[in-house]
């Protein structure tokens, strides 16, 4: 990994009384793809709009390839490729249109790699945007972000509305942006979609970062709520004694209990030497997991 190419230190952001960020410090390296964390409401947004001079902090540094977030956005505009939460198109533009206008305003042209990318992405270029589904607006949105081929990419909730397929293929994408040199700021709720292609992860939770950890790391402490219908006797305290394995309940022959993914394979080896009848292993809502690891050591969330 290279040198920092985002950089926030000790970021407050103020709406009035509203506090959106307390205290955030954050590195995003070169080359990573770094996922940015939290539910909805914590923030993520907040700081992507910080990054690219949309809104101005309260107090701190906000630093994206070593320029100055908000005195020189217009460089930062060029060199980064964005992916809001909320896309704004012209409605009446076809997306060839679109491609057209920013590839002009960048001095690109007409790029010809956004061609390939819509048709990677399974998108008609040639409707306006007002035909175009939510998904296929989204497609348009990374059309635009990727095709200048940006030193940076800052996506919101970028996979929202987007079919398995096409979330394949997008994942693919940033894959192949990473091995070129470039960088990756991934903001998303979805722990399960950002443990597919990220490196690195921060994790917001009420405006602070709570924790910064390595993928494996926050694998491992994903909460998983696992539930087996079991025939015969069951010692329920056998299961409480599994480390990290928690809330274990017995009712009517059904087992149930939450435990991090560090704890499954044991967990269900147990349940194995029971004559099962039915099971099911959900991954919990990433708020769970917050409240249950990072609020009780002792995050914002703790008091």
């Amino acid at each position: 990994m290279g040198p920092p190419v985002v950089g926030c230190e000790g970021v407050t952001k103020r709406f009035g009384d509203t506090e959106a960020l307390r205290g955030v410090d954050l590195d995003v390296l070169e080359g990573e793809v770094f996922g940015y964390l939290g539910p909805n409401g914590a923030g993520k947004t907040t700081t992507l709009r910080l990054l690219m001079g949309l809104t101005r902090c309260s107090t701190g540094r906000v630093e994206v390839l070593g320029l100055d977030a908000w005195r020189r956005r217009d460089e930062v505009h060029r060199r980064v490729g964005y992916v809001p939460g909320d896309v704004a198109l012209y409605p009446r533009l076809s997306g060839r249109d679109h491609v057209d206008y920013l590839g002009n305003l960048r001095g690109l042209g007409r790029p010809s790699v956004a061609t390939k990318l819509a048709e990677r992405l399974d998108l008609d270029l040639r409707r306006p945007t007002r035909e175009l589904s939510r998904g296929n607006r989204q497609k348009l949105a990374l059309v635009l972000a990727l095709m200048g081929q940006p030193e940076l990419l800052v996506l919101d909730e970028p996979s929202s509305g987007l079919d398995p397929l096409v979330q394949r293929e997008f994942h693919a994408l940033l894959a192949e942006h990473s091995a070129r040199g470039g960088t990756v700021l991934l903001s998303s709720h979805v722990l399960s979609e950002v443990q597919r292609v990220a490196t690195r992860i921060a994790v917001l939770s009420a405006g602070r970062v709570v924790a910064v950890e390595e993928l494996d790391a926050l694998r491992a402490k994903s909460l998983h709520h696992v539930e087996a219908q079991l025939k015969g006797p069951v010692r329920v305290e056998q299961f409480e004694a599994l480390p990290g394995v928690r809330d274990v309940r017995l009712e009517d022959g059904v087992l149930r209990c939450d435990a991090p993914q560090s704890a499954l394979d044991p967990l269900l080896k147990l349940v194995a030497r029971h004559q099962v009848v039915d099971l099911t292993c959900t991954e919990a809502e990433l708020e769970e997991t917050f409240l249950a690891y990072y609020a009780a050591a002792g995050g914002p969330d703790a008091a």
